[in-house]
């Protein structure tokens, strides 16, 4: 009695990968239970045994924005025009705290999850997904809180206004999310061989919110300090944070030519970190 199997009775059939860049699409639909559940775990567990829970979604950019008001606004004397300060730094802090909870999130896969790895096969990349999008629920938290700030300011009758062009701030997040998801993964691959790399993570995203005109406007740099204007203009944040606050508060200005410049890197940093991540995926039980 011939008990051969054939490739036709297997519901899935796991091969080698033969392209280095591959995100292979259709592997993850056919594990997309998989990503929900490390999606639901992401954002439950994180703060399962905490005394104040999700509420550190809110208290963490508050106290943040509170602190850049203080700081920057108060002491430092920047201007914000007809927008409260308070507003215009929780507005880029929004939208960079969803960049960095990426980039810290996915740049640990692999010695985060040395231990699944190494039991079970699953399309590795799911992981650095499932943090992507579970901190997109994090983010939209964090929106509903400068949404109710946007209202309560509106309606102390403050000068605000939308730009016709807020309807393409999802894509605007998504390219965050994407950067991030490309750095991350470009990390993750590195910290496998050189594991002192993930200390100087916390650092670099400190000097690079700096960097990335979180807490001015882009056009403060290029006045006050022309000399350095360059490095605030070649960073892709930048123009990601101030699209975003122009979208937002209609406050500051757009650059078709600074977001072309983003989306091209973006893109870039994501292939490279993809192609990277696949290689690395291949042998970093050995290493880590």
């Amino acid at each position: 009695m011939n008990n051969t199997n054939t490739s036709s009775d297997w519901l899935f059939e796991i091969r080698p990968k033969n392209k280095f860049l591959s995100l292979n699409l259709k592997e993850i639909w056919q594990y997309r239970d998989l990503l929900m559940l490390f999606v639901k775990r992401d954002v439950i567990t994180v703060y399962k045994q905490t005394i104040l829970g999700p509420l550190w979604y809110l208290i963490q950019p508050l106290f943040t924005s509170v602190t850049f008001t203080i700081i920057f606004n108060n002491v430092a004397g920047i201007k914000t025009g007809t927008v409260p300060p308070f507003l215009f730094n929780l507005a880029g802090i929004t939208v960079w705290n969803y960049f960095t909870a990426c980039l810290t999130g996915t740049s640990d896969t692999f010695r985060a999850n040395a231990s699944i790895f190494g039991k079970v096969y699953f399309p590795r990349i799911i992981t650095p997904l499932a943090v992507v999008i579970s901190n997109l629920i994090k983010f939209g938290i964090q929106f509903l809180i400068f949404i109710a700030f946007y209202i309560f300011y509106y309606f102390s009758g403050y000068d605000l206004s939308l730009n016709g062009s807020v309807l393409f701030f999802p894509i605007l997040i998504i390219i965050m999310g994407i950067l991030g998801l490309g750095l991350g993964m470009l990390i993750s691959s590195m910290v496998t061989k050189y594991r002192d790399l993930n200390n100087l993570i916390g650092f670099g995203i400190q000097l690079l919110m700096y960097l990335s005109a979180v807490m001015y406007p882009m056009e403060l740099v290029k006045s006050k300090l022309p000399s350095y204007g360059w490095i605030v203009e070649y960073n892709p944040l930048a123009y990601i944070i101030e699209t975003s606050r122009y979208m937002l508060l209609d406050i500051g200005e757009i650059s078709i030519l600074g977001l072309t410049y983003t989306i091209g890197l973006t893109i870039t940093i994501f292939f490279i970190g993809l192609l990277i991540f696949n290689k690395t995926e291949k042998s970093f039980i050995d290493t880590v």
